[in-house]
């Protein structure tokens, strides 16, 4: 079947010719960005399809392009419109933007959701802390077990990762057979209760066939082999063991293996582990309750902090992203309840910042140095290392599969074209880039875009969900460009002006090039307006405050070079 592209209107459902079953794959989120990865598996001829759901994930708002916004969504319309046929909702492990948008949007689907038991207990945990108020049906799945949901037989393939429990998934279908890959690199070395990826399982996936791989793709830029977590346990010790003063490190709450390291390291140097930040609190008790932290694993509350003497701390700290109100940030800032740097410390940030995210820990970075704070980061030392696979390790899986197809996923369009090269060089005979809303048919017959669904960004705007392309998101991000001008005017009710005009000038500048007040010129400009207008015109309200919305932009935009947002409000009373 030859390539084609439709648009698929909300609540339409794409045909494909002939009615074939077909084993199809869509994003709703996660190919060509970092994060809001929510992907879409279905089976069956088009007009009956029965869908899946792996992962449903958030993203991170990108500074002033998205003013105010919390967090980012995907927008789930298509497979709301088709929730009657989606089977259930598989988590491949427990980071934010693989399952971070969950809560919030699992009332708008109500099927059951399969996650390992590190994954559903720390999704129970954040249920807890929301009040309880969304009762998710949750169904528990060992590592590494073969599981069904409808039409899918399903199974978890343990794979490495910089969280624990994290699965890649197999999906099998009468119409064909899949790898998703989720978040995995290759960890000869685990450190703690992490595993390396089963390499032997997958091998054994290649000999049986498989039809198609869905690929991570973070770091398919960098040649090599990522490191060890066992490695950068070792340097963190070393790190913390030059340092005399108090020591803090921020790393992702999720990454529990390092937690672990962290706190080997703070025996090893005499130090009693801290912990501060709601986040990192909530991690440490779930990873003890499922048995991923040591039982020995012990820890103070920041409070403890200030009891001891700086040299005998070692603060584990939640801010890695330079989230505002993290313990990091406060501490950046000198306005943690508690915890006081001084000149003599350490900063170690033990993480990677994520895109997006360079201005606000550039931020919290300088902060720290201004105030004569030593920082280290994996610029300096090995103190990360992320949970994706380089170039070798992307060459092995493709090895170990032999796919007939490969899909790049996780990563911005840079990333996946690298990921799509190296396909094709480690001889996986079909290799296509896709994009977000691209309905490909994977199975059986070789791969195919055959329609387009609609897609798109949900912002968390405090305690509301609003779509990305209207409502106050966009308003703001024009209001941060151009300002506003609130003008108010009083006229009766035969049309005479029944008083001055007022006006509100925010975010414009006071004066123009030559000096006038900007101000002036737009009361000369209403009051032109308004007289050139005979009263009996003015009576038509939605006209006359037209007119003036465009006197006073067009003279905004003659003193300043910018057209600003302009909003007129015109009160009527009776005339004397």
């Amino acid at each position: 079947m030859a390539d084609q592209r439709s648009k698929t209107r909300a609540g339409k459902r794409p045909v494909a010719a002939g009615g074939a079953s077909e084993l199809v794959f869509l994003a709703l989120g996660g190919l060509g960005e970092i994060g809001m990865n929510c992907y879409l598996y279905g089976t069956g001829p088009a007009d009956r399809r029965e869908w899946l759901m792996v992962d449903i994930g958030i993203t991170f708002p990108e500074g002033e392009f998205d003013p105010g916004v919390d967090v980012i969504l995907p927008d789930l319309r298509f497979i709301e419109d088709e929730q009657i046929n989606l089977a259930g909702i598989v988590i491949t492990h427990a980071h934010e933007d693989h399952f971070g948008a969950l809560i919030e949007l699992w009332p708008r689907l109500k099927v059951p959701v399969y996650a390992t038991p590190f994954t559903a207990t720390l999704l129970k945990a954040k249920l807890a802390e929301n009040g309880n108020r969304t009762k998710i049906n949750i169904r528990e799945i060992p590592v590494s077990s073969q599981f069904k949901v409808g039409a899918f037989d399903l199974e978890f393939v343990a794979v490495a990762h910089s969280v624990p429990e994290p699965q890649a998934l197999v999906i099998k279908t009468a119409d064909g057979k899949v790898l998703h890959t989720g978040d995995w690199k290759i960890e000869p070395t685990p450190y703690g209760s992490s595993t390396d990826t089963d390499g032997a399982r997958l091998a054994q996936l290649g000999i049986e066939g498989i039809d198609a791989i869905i690929c991570d793709s973070t770091n398919a830029m960098r040649e090599g082999r990522s490191p060890s977590e066992t490695d950068v346990a070792k340097s963190l010790a070393e790190q913390i063991g030059k340092c005399t003063g108090a020591v803090a490190i921020t790393i992702f709450s999720s990454n529990v293996a390092r937690i672990q390291a962290i706190s080997d390291a703070a025996r090893a140097s005499g130090r009693q582990l801290i912990v501060a930040g709601r986040a990192m609190h909530r991690m440490i008790a779930v990873a003890i309750e499922t048995g991923h932290l040591r039982k020995d694993f012990r820890s103070h509350d920041q409070d403890h902090f200030q009891h001891i003497a700086p040299e005998k701390a070692l603060l584990l700290c939640t801010g890695s992203q330079g989230e505002p109100r993290a313990a990091l940030s406060r501490i950046a800032d000198n306005e943690h309840p508690v915890v006081k740097l001084t000149a003599r410390d350490t900063v170690i940030f033990s993480s990677r910042t994520i895109p997006g995210n360079e201005k606000t820990v550039g931020r919290i970075q300088n902060k720290l140095v201004e105030r004569g704070i030593n920082i280290v980061t994996d610029n300096d030392a090995l103190v990360h290392v992320t949970g994706h696979p380089r170039r070798e390790e992307l060459k092995e899986m493709y090895a170990w599969v032999k796919p007939k197809l490969a899909i790049p996923m996780h990563g911005e369009a840079r990333h996946m074209a690298a990921n799509a090269a190296l396909a094709k060089a480690a001889g996986v005979p079909q290799v296509m880039v896709v994009r977000n809303g691209d309905i490909v048919r994977l199975a059986p017959g070789g791969g195919a875009v055959i329609d387009e669904a609609p897609t798109g960004r949900l912002y968390r705007d405090g305690r509301l969900l609003v779509e990305s392309t209207e409502g106050p998101v966009r308003d703001r991000r024009k209001l941060a460009q151009v300002g506003i001008a609130v003008v108010s005017l009083v006229l009766d009710t035969k049309g005479q002006i029944a008083a001055d005009p007022d006006v509100v000038l925010d975010g414009i500048p006071e004066t123009d090039v030559n000096g006038h007040d900007v101000l002036d010129l737009v009361l000369d400009a209403i009051d032109n307006t308004l007289r050139s207008v005979p009263p009996k015109r003015r009576l038509d309200q939605d006209k006359i405050e037209d007119m003036v919305k465009k006197a006073v932009r067009s003279t905004i935009d003659h003193a300043w070079g910018k057209r600003p947002i302009v909003k007129v409000m015109t009160a009527t009373v009776e005339a004397k």
